[in-house]
């Protein structure tokens, strides 16, 4: 587990571009924390990177449920938003199977997954500490360690301002 300080919303987007750059197909990432905790400026940020489009819309899927980005190299991206699903199945009626074995799946509100969530996920969690100012706790396995030993030693460094990166 580690965690990270963020002071505003455009370091929160840079953390989810730093961080994009090391996802692959199959790459599950759950994203947690309250409303308005971030998530989706997070996933905006991941999102961007992916497709390299720094200024493409992202709309958040809280009413669409999915929404399906791919980049150059032809990889999918699926960012769904589960928040408005009132059980598991309803998720595998997204395709959420197809997701998970082909795509790079970021997920708000993973919780009503349970066990369905693979084991190897990220898990990226966003809690307030003030104004703008979010607690950002990753948990993830020594596989996601070492996939992100660079960028987790970059944004820790003493030198490295995270608000003017």
């Amino acid at each position: 587990m580690l965690q990270i300080r963020v002071e505003s919303e455009a370091a929160m987007a840079r953390l989810g571009a730093a961080l994009a750059r090391q996802f692959r197909p199959q790459d599950v990432i759950a994203l947690t924390g309250n409303l308005g905790s971030g998530k989706t400026v997070l996933a905006r940020g991941m999102v961007r990177e992916f497709c390299g489009r720094p200024d493409l819309a992202v709309a958040s899927p809280t009413f669409s449920l999915v929404q399906n980005y791919n980049n150059s190299a032809g990889e999918q991206l699926w960012h769904l938003d589960l928040y408005r699903l009132k059980a598991r199945e309803e998720a595998w009626e997204l395709g959420l199977d197809l997701a998970f074995s082909e795509a790079i799946t970021l997920i708000e509100w993973p919780e009503i997954l349970g066990d369905w969530l693979p084991a190897n996920h990220l898990k990226i969690d966003l809690q307030f500490i003030e104004d703008s100012i979010r607690l950002v706790t990753l948990t993830m396995t020594e596989a996601w360690q070492n996939r992100l030993a660079a960028v987790l030693a970059k944004l820790h460094s003493p030198e490295t301002d995270h608000d003017k990166q």
